[in-house]
């Protein structure tokens, strides 16, 4: 595998970022690691950090780079901060950065495939809403999207929102999203989004979830599970003890690697 430590400028931010990217590599005399690129565009996951982490964190606490040798897989890494994957009502256009701009900056500095059969994206916590928003906001882009202990429901009870003027947490939501009481069945909201796709006669991506039964994000996980199982999409569920640590993701993004669709090399997209 050859790894990038990608700095540059975004025109929608309007300041210069970084991603993190994994390109696969044919070698035979590499010890402990096999490689293996049998495409001239490799397909692709787009992996999304958590809300306290950056483009480097899934590199620094799992072994991805292993995990992805011999599959011919590269794998992008942005970093986006604490910005939930959204153009920020007082802030900075992060969902327009991410759905946009950095797929077409990525694959114009690396050869990334495009078709919508050998991209994928995947992301834990604040990046398993990421992951799913972008899956089901452009389904017609994505072949295959997953979450990893999912911050899955940002929508708020008007009244629990005005008791909790003061909270310093509903004050960083309020900055992202803006009028938190207008989040339900909006463009930000994964259950509306989920409904909207399964109506949809478009292509429609395969979902995957999973989350620790004692992670803090539990309960909303199993709503935002059992909604969707109601609305026969493609879909695959797991738990398993876990909290919500590194240790958990590191084994679950090894399962969500397997359940990729990777087309077979030599296959047109369909």
């Amino acid at each position: 595998m050859a790894l990038f430590q990608c700095d540059f400028f975004s025109d929608v931010l309007g300041l210069s970022t970084s991603m993190t990217v994994i390109l696969p590599q044919e070698t035979t005399g590499q010890i402990g690691m096999a490689g293996g690129s049998e495409r001239r565009e490799h397909p692709t996951l787009f992996l999304l950090h958590g809300l306290s982490d950056d483009h480097t964190i899934w590199l620094r606490r799992t072994s991805i780079e292993r995990y992805v040798a011999e599959m011919g897989l590269a794998v992008v890494m942005p970093a986006v901060h604490r910005s939930f994957y959204t153009d920020m009502a007082h802030g900075l256009q992060y969902w327009t950065f991410i759905s946009e701009e950095l797929p077409a900056l990525a694959r114009s500095f690396f050869p990334l495939a495009t078709a919508r059969e050998d991209t994928f994206v995947a992301g834990l916590s604040m990046g398993g809403y990421g992951a799913l928003k972008l899956g089901m906001r452009h389904p017609e882009r994505f072949a295959a999207a997953a979450s990893l202990s999912g911050a899955l429901d940002i929508t708020f009870d008007p009244a629990e929102h005005i008791a909790m003027e003061d909270d310093v947490w509903v004050a960083e939501q309020r900055n992202i999203f803006g009028d938190l009481a207008a989040l339900p069945g909006s463009d930000h909201d994964l259950f509306a989004l989920a409904e909207r796709m399964a109506q949809s006669d478009g292509p429609v991506p395969k979902l995957y979830q999973c989350c620790g039964t004692e992670d803090f994000l539990y309960e909303d996980n199993v709503r935002f599970r059992d909604h969707v199982r109601g609305l026969g999409l493609d879909f695959m569920y797991e738990e398993s003890p876990g909290e919500h640590e590194w240790g958990y993701w590191d084994a679950q993004i090894q399962r969500v690697l397997a359940w990729l669709p990777l087309r077979p090399p030599g296959t047109a997209p369909a």
